[in-house]
């Protein structure tokens, strides 16, 4: 399973991402150990994530993600629109 997900930071930023294992993806951000940006901003929350069967759609969509504006994340999240 492929995962895009997006994490809510401490200081109220938000970080989108993909991974093929989520529980283990969101410990590593949480030890401090993922991405550069969220190193210190922990402790990081999942509020958000959709599943794919390939690695390459999962990216696809971190990237259209990425292009979209803060609101339009928050919009995202609260629509809890998911693709599982």
């Amino acid at each position: 399973m492929n995962v895009t997900y997006i994490l809510r930071c401490s200081d109220g930023t938000l970080y989108t991402g993909w991974t093929n294992d989520m529980e283990k993806r969101l410990t590593a951000h949480n030890r401090g150990e993922g991405a550069k940006y969220t190193r210190g901003r922990t402790p990081v929350e999942l509020v958000y994530q959709e599943t794919f069967e390939t690695k390459q759609e999962a990216m696809k969509r971190e990237a259209a993600i990425k292009r979209l504006s803060k609101e339009e994340k928050l919009k995202l999240i609260a629509g809890n629109i998911c693709a599982n």
